[in-house]
């Protein structure tokens, strides 16, 4: 079976930084680190954080933008928009949009891994309006109502 091929393109200011990684064998997702430099994220405060990378995903797949769990239950280091999505046809810089939820300043330094990228499959469909749907036995439950 052969994998597809994300192209991978270093900006100037990604210099001297790893390319996203997995960490280990059975790792999800390729750990993204920050190509700012070094910088504070106060409670509450939400910033975009460059990668110095661009990619080619190709046709027919997304990369799912992701927190790192270490970062979110020990510091509150998340993201705003999580999943977020690049597109296969966007070609500019990725960025990061990181959210301090917890009640101390973060430290983001150069270099430190502050999400990850997991890359999924995307079907096409077709959207046609109806009068009705068909029934279901949850219909338009929603929020709990399945249970606990």
């Amino acid at each position: 079976m052969t994998r597809p091929v994300v192209q991978v393109r270093r900006l100037p200011h990604h210099e001297g930084l790893a390319l996203p990684a997995r960490q280990t064998e059975g790792a999800a997702g390729y750990d993204v680190l920050s190509a700012e430099p070094d910088f504070s994220l106060a409670p509450l405060e939400r910033r975009v954080v460059r990668t110095g990378l661009a990619l080619a995903i190709p046709p027919g797949y997304e990369a799912q933008v992701r927190p790192r769990s270490g970062l979110a239950v020990k510091h509150g280091l998340t993201l705003p928009n999580a999943p977020a999505t690049i597109d296969s046809d966007y070609r500019g810089e990725l960025m990061i949009a990181l959210v301090n939820l917890g009640a101390d300043p973060v430290p983001v330094t150069r270099g430190m891994r502050i999400a990850q990228l997991v890359f999924q499959r995307v079907e096409q469909v077709e959207l046609r309006e109806v009068a009705d749907l068909p029934p279901t036995e949850r219909g338009a439950g929603g929020f709990g109502s399945t249970g606990a």
